[in-house]
């Protein structure tokens, strides 16, 4: 009897572990392809029905921003070439409930190696399952920009 429950135990946590690894895939993916301007593969990973928002911080107060993918895509694709940015994800805590997950990622942004800001993403999936499509996607990101 001891032996099935470990058994189960196992089986469950490695099933976690491997929903785990699909959600940091896709983001880790979807970092590939802002940081590459790779719009078409962000518009593969992303719903067409996603949320951003931002919350900066400073010395002024805190603003929420609102912006439509489209205008997204856009503002990447028109990043010029000469500009070298990297977002580094610190670090991941993620949840998963059945199609549902949530990524919680500390993060640095540099431009041209410079620390620009700082803050944390919260992206939320869901698990597309159609005969037409199947796996995660984005569907809301927001995050906090502070100095």
């Amino acid at each position: 009897m001891r032996k099935i429950v470990v058994l189960i135990v196992l089986f469950i946590s490695a099933n976690a572990q491997a929903q785990n690894q699909e959600i940091q895939k896709v983001i880790e993916t979807f970092f590939e392809a802002f940081h590459a301007k790779d719009t078409l593969k962000l518009k593969v990973l992303c719903d067409e029905t996603m949320i951003l928002q931002s919350i900066s911080e400073n010395t002024k107060g805190t603003k929420l921003s609102n912006e439509k993918p489209a205008a997204f895509f856009k503002s990447v694709a028109s990043i010029p070439a000469e500009v070298n940015f990297q977002e580094k994800i610190l670090s991941y805590s993620i949840q998963i409930d059945g199609s549902m997950a949530h990524a919680w990622t500390p993060y640095e942004f540099y431009v041209n190696g410079k620390l620009s800001h700082k803050g944390v993403n919260a992206f939320t999936l869901f698990k597309k399952d159609t005969p037409e499509t199947s796996g995660w996607k984005i569907v809301h990101l927001i995050d906090t920009r502070r100095k």
